[in-house]
Parts: structure tokens; sequence; C-alpha cells
């Protein structure tokens, strides 16, 4: 497939509900192939449709650990049924280049979606997979890492994402 171009903050199209698919489709297949090379091609463990300028609630997440196998998982249309606990993570973003910052989050997730498929699964989740399904769901929504933080925060990260962003177009 291809590696598609991912919006960097502050794109007004990362702020956009996205929308249902009503079906999944040969090209929704397609579409998701392509959001996983360029996951992978960006070092990421998940990304959001919003994320690559398509809207529609689709995000894909690889949370494997180093040296074990690609778990490629995707979720078509997701609803969060049930939240569990608290903590915070250190968390990256592939719009938000160069900035972590610390979240917080629920520490188990239940996510009902569709595969790429088409097929309605459920499934529990803590650790990174539950932080990336909360992440990625944002997306979806418009909410960004950005909104999580307090107003000092995120001036910091504004600065550190235009510093990168001046450093990229620089080396281009």
């Amino acid at each position: 497939m291809a590696v598609l171009e991912i919006l960097k903050y502050p794109d007004p199209r990362l702020r956009q509900v996205a929308k249902p698919l009503e079906q999944v489709t040969d090209e929704t297949r397609k579409i998701v192939e392509s959001m996983a090379e360029t996951m992978y091609a960006a070092n990421g463990c998940g990304l959001a449709a919003p994320q690559v300028g398509i809207d529609s609630r689709i995000f894909v997440i690889d949370a494997a650990g180093e040296g074990e196998p690609s778990d490629l998982r995707v979720f078509i249309n997701p609803e969060i049924v049930k939240t569990e606990g608290g903590l915070t993570w250190e968390e990256g973003c592939l719009s938000f280049p160069g900035a972590t910052e610390e979240i917080r989050r629920a520490e188990r997730v239940t996510v009902k979606a569709l595969d790429q498929f088409g097929n309605p699964f459920e499934l529990q989740a803590d650790g990174l997979l539950a932080i990336a399904i909360q992440h990625e769901n944002d997306h979806l929504n418009g909410v960004l890492m950005i909104d999580k933080l307090n107003a000092l925060r995120r001036r910091l990260v504004s600065r550190k994402v235009s510093r990168a962003l001046q450093e990229e177009a620089s080396q281009s």
C-alpha cells in the first residue's frame, strides 16, 4: 500500500469528530493497510484515521514489546464501554513530533469494535494497549493529547512541536 502523510498539530483536521463507517469494504481494508504501513514507518504504536486526513472511525495499534512479534490490531467504529482504575503514562503522538507528556488515563478498558473484515469483537485491555486504545479513540473524537494538559504544559508542548517541525522543514 502507501505511506500516508501524518497531519501535525495544530492542523485543524485533527479536531474534527470522525464519522462511523456504514460498512467494512475492500476500500476500508486498503485504508487499514496504508495506516499500518504509515504507523510502522513512523515508529509509532498507534495511528487513527483522522491523523492521516481520513474522516472515518478507524484506528490501528501494535503494542508488541521490543523483540516480540508484531501484534497489529484494527478497530473500526470502536466504543469504549468500560474503564477501570487510573494511572499516569508517558505518551507521545505522531501528530506531536518531539513531544512526550505524562497523561492520566484509565488503567483498564473494555472496547467493542469491528475488525478489518467487519466482524464485531470485544476486548479487555490493560497496560500499553489500554493506553493506546484511549489515545487513538480520543483522536476519533477530535481530542488531542495536549487537551489533557494544563495551560503551561500546553504552551511548552506547542513550542516543542513548532521547533521539531521547523527542524524537519530545514532538513527537507
